[in-house]
């Protein structure tokens, strides 16, 4: 049984999974209020389930990029329970989770997720037969005109994409698309699955040393 959270940004997202069927998912927007809303949350979807948090295997935890209270909140509930009750924990990508929603489209794949201040956090992937989504190199935090520039291969675009960034993308050139919104929610489930597949194959991370991904905005430097 896992358990996992993601506060990355304004978009909340829990999850139980039993490495086998997914049990339980919620997601929701939170209107900044990630700091009052997590801890009832887990605990409401525990009960609903009748799950004991020392019933958990294991916790999955979205360590960004994000916005830095989103990020810091998740991770230290995550942590708080993974060395109260000896779970092992594992942090992993907003935007792996993002690209996980996915099977294969005739285009690369660029996620985002919102960074503030009209910045995005984005990365970029290209589809493979046996691994599925994998990330062409590290995530970057630009504006919408700087990551559109910078494109010239067909792209499909999901994750928080505003109306206006949406009108943007499709301005830009006619061989980019953007997801549906639904398509386009970082779903909890998504983030469990790719836990488990890391517990299976032995590889938690160490709860003391785990940090977000804030990334650098190259603007504020």
């Amino acid at each position: 049984m896992i358990l996992a959270i993601d506060t990355a940004t304004k978009w909340l997202g829990l999850a139980v999974h039993n490495g086998r069927f997914l049990l339980a998912e919620l997601g929701w927007q939170s209107h900044n209020t990630q700091t009052v809303d997590l801890a009832p949350a887990i605990d409401d979807l525990l009960q609903r389930l009748q799950v004991e948090v020392s019933d958990l295997k294991g916790i999955g935890i979205a360590i960004g990029p994000g916005s830095y209270t989103g990020l810091r909140v998740g991770l230290s509930v995550a942590k708080g329970l993974a060395l109260a009750y000896q779970t092992p924990l594992v942090g992993i990508s907003t935007l792996d989770v993002l690209a996980a929603g996915f099977g294969p489209v005739d285009a690369q794949l660029c996620t985002v997720a919102e960074a503030g201040r009209t910045r995005i956090c984005a990365a970029l992937y290209g589809w493979h037969k046996r691994l599925g989504w994998q990330a062409k190199a590290e995530p970057v935090i630009c504006t919408w005109d700087e990551l559109l520039e910078g494109l010239e291969l067909p792209t499909t675009f999901a994750g928080e994409i505003s109306p206006e960034a949406g009108k943007q993308i499709r301005a830009a050139s006619n061989t980019f698309r953007v997801a549906s919104p639904a398509a386009s929610a970082r779903r909890a489930g998504h983030l469990a699955e790719l836990a488990w597949l890391r517990l299976r194959k032995g590889s938690p991370d160490d709860p003391a040393s785990l940090v977000p991904n804030y990334l650098r905005d190259p603007a504020g430097s």
